[in-house]
């Protein structure tokens, strides 16, 4: 780890007013858009980076777009109608938000299993999805059925739009994914089902996605050294997608990662199940890259790695109501690694459970990497058996060789932690390791209650961090105060 003082630094002397505000902006403000205001913007070297990003920022902020592509009206009588057939032939759409009171609208129901699937677990029902989809994606207020009680395989698939409008993909029943990696398509060597291009759909229906990932998981080279490192699919990917919503799913054993969203914007996943074993390798939960106004709600989470990754080019990606064990925690990163330029911003995770995980909430970034972290909020968090309940790495190095030490790194700032309590595994429960080159910056600690499982005291560990800790905050963090990089002690703000 970089030690020591950096000649010539001296502490910011700009207030960190920002944060404060930040850490204690009502919560009415909160709740007007998912995206919140986040400014992207910059000069000098990111100022090209940031001009790549700025139109998927203001154009997916959610707000009045996103309330436009919610066009299926109070989302729990929506549920109760569109999943009720009538006569086996028809699903009734309910009222929308200006009810008509005699009138209900017909939807155009497709059953994968009148094109051929067979449903018995055995036999490949990859064409009959395929052509299923293709007659739901040309209908307007189409479902795409899934029968309940039965069990279809199906190998890599692409469920591609754009479709017609009110496109609901109803999965009453399980879809497995072939067993032996021998029978994968080699031409899609990282995707099992992808659902690309939609806008306004929704995917949900109380049924199970199985990735069968057993045998990947058994040629992984995190479990069998002598195995060279390969790419497995991730079971589930929502990409390039607009105001689509996924609830009410088990998605279990996926191959690799269960879960991702990419390049997507006003994406909400709600009530999802997600579950392999604690020692199934880089099966990250849910995975957000290059998108923008996700909201994650109500989710339960116990994986092998990661239980949420929030990873480069993702802005406003909300956390509520989340449940974590096993895993390795609810994670930023990693970021930077190659020499990448990273931007992560408005991220918040409110009201969380994390248990029998190697991390609570955690920061990773690669050394070499550039760009920045920032406007980050985790906040009543319960931890359980955990590692590191608080930690920022800096240093992070996930190969089989060990990482060279660079002088660039992913700038972390303004970043809070509010009510979180539990207990810790380790007696570092807290730590800061940032870089000597891009120390961690306007980081603030607020009512923290931590202790070891028999009760004993922990501890703060900072190297370059510095920011506040506003009592109560156990252990103390006043290395946060007092930064090894040098500079003066700041002058703290009182909190109200």
């Amino acid at each position: 780890m970089e030690r020591g003082r950096r000649k010539g630094r001296g502490m910011r002397t700009a207030p960190l007013f920002l944060v404060l505000v930040f850490l204690f902006m009502p919560v009415a403000a909160e709740e007007r858009s998912d995206a919140g205001n986040v400014d992207v913007g910059g000069g000098g070297e990111e100022e090209a980076f940031d001009k790549r990003f700025l139109k998927l920022w203001t154009d997916g902020g959610g707000g009045d777009e996103e309330d436009h592509l919610r066009w299926y009206g109070d989302d729990d009588e929506y549920d109760d109608d569109v999943e009720e057939e009538e006569n086996g032939d028809a699903i009734m759409l309910g009222s929308a938000r200006c009810p008509r009171p005699t009138k209900k609208k017909k939807r155009n129901v497709v059953r994968v299993d009148d094109f051929g699937a067979a449903g018995d677990g055995c036999a490949d029902d990859t064409e009959a999805f395929a052509k299923a989809w293709e007659k739901a994606c040309s209908l307007k207020d189409a479902v795409f059925v899934v029968t309940a009680n039965r069990r279809y395989k199906v190998g890599p698939i692409r469920f591609m739009g754009p479709c017609k409008e009110r496109l609901v993909i109803l999965i009453h029943g399980t879809i497995v994914a072939p067993e032996e990696p021998s029978e994968w398509d080699p031409k899609s060597p990282r995707l099992w089902l992808l659902f690309g291009g939609l806008v306004g759909a929704r995917i949900q229906g109380g049924g199970v996605i199985d990735g069968s990932g057993s045998k990947w998981w058994a040629n992984s080279c995190k479990i069998d050294k002598s195995k060279p490192c390969k790419a497995a699919p991730t079971a589930v990917t929502i990409d390039s997608c607009s105001g689509v919503r996924v609830r009410s799913l088990h998605i279990q054993n996926a191959q690799q990662m269960h879960l991702t969203v990419s390049r997507s914007r006003a994406v909400r996943l709600d009530k999802l199940a997600i579950t392999a074993p604690g020692d199934s390798p880089n099966t990250d939960g849910i995975h957000v890259a290059e998108s923008t106004a996700v909201t994650i709600t109500s989710c339960r989470i116990g994986t092998g790695d990661d239980c949420i990754s929030i990873s480069n080019a993702s802005f406003a990606v909300k956390m509520r109501g989340i449940v974590c064990d096993p895993g390795h925690g609810i994670s930023i990163g990693s970021l930077g690694q190659g020499g990448s330029y990273a931007a992560v911003e408005g991220v918040s995770l409110d009201n969380a459970r994390i248990a029998r995980a190697q991390n609570g909430v955690r920061i990773k970034t690669w050394q070499g990497g550039a760009g920045y972290v920032r406007n980050v909020r985790f906040s009543n968090v319960l931890v359980d058996d955990v590692d590191h309940p608080i930690i920022i790495d800096q240093f992070y190095c996930d190969q089989r060789t060990p990482c060279a030490n660079r002088s660039t790194n992913v700038q972390v700032s303004n970043v809070v932690y509010r009510n979180i309590t539990g207990t810790s595994r380790r007696a570092e429960a807290i730590k800061f390791a940032c870089s000597d080159a891009v120390p961690c910056s306007d980081i603030v600690l607020s009512n923290i209650n931590l202790l070891r499982e028999d009760g004993s005291e922990v501890q703060t560990v900072c190297n370059c961090a510095m920011g506040f800790d506003y009592e109560p905050v156990r252990p103390a963090a006043h290395c946060l105060r007092n930064s090894e990089c040098g500079g003066e002690e700041p002058k703290a703000l009182p909190l109200h």
